[in-house]
């Protein structure tokens, strides 16, 4: 089960945090919708069909609200913090290149 989480805008709208496991890494997708269950539909029309939010044990951080928020697709990734708190100093990709480097994998 992937950990994650969101946080209601004042405007209404949502953003939802979630950390997958991708291709033998775990990526931080940040996702920005009218309400959660359209965020996730997001990510499994672009084919991350077992993608769920149980809880809200890790919601997005006050700078990954701003990033995803001034991003255009409103949709964006990263690799995920490792379980003993390095985060990795990485910038933001939109989600067109994680799913371009999946199908190069293939």
């Amino acid at each position: 089960m992937a950990a994650g989480g969101f946080c209601k805008l004042p405007n209404g709208t949502v953003v939802v945090a979630l950390n997958l496991p991708y291709d033998s890494v775990a990526v931080r997708v940040l996702v920005h919708a009218q309400n959660r269950a359209r965020a996730l539909t997001r990510l499994r029309n672009l084919g991350l069909r077992a993608v769920y939010l149980r809880g809200n044990a890790a919601p997005p951080t006050p700078d990954e609200i701003t990033a995803v928020l001034h991003h255009p697709d409103g949709l964006i990734w990263r690799t995920a913090p490792t379980d003993n708190g390095v985060i990795v100093n990485e910038l933001w990709h939109p989600i067109r290149a994680l799913l371009r480097r999946s199908a190069v994998v293939q």
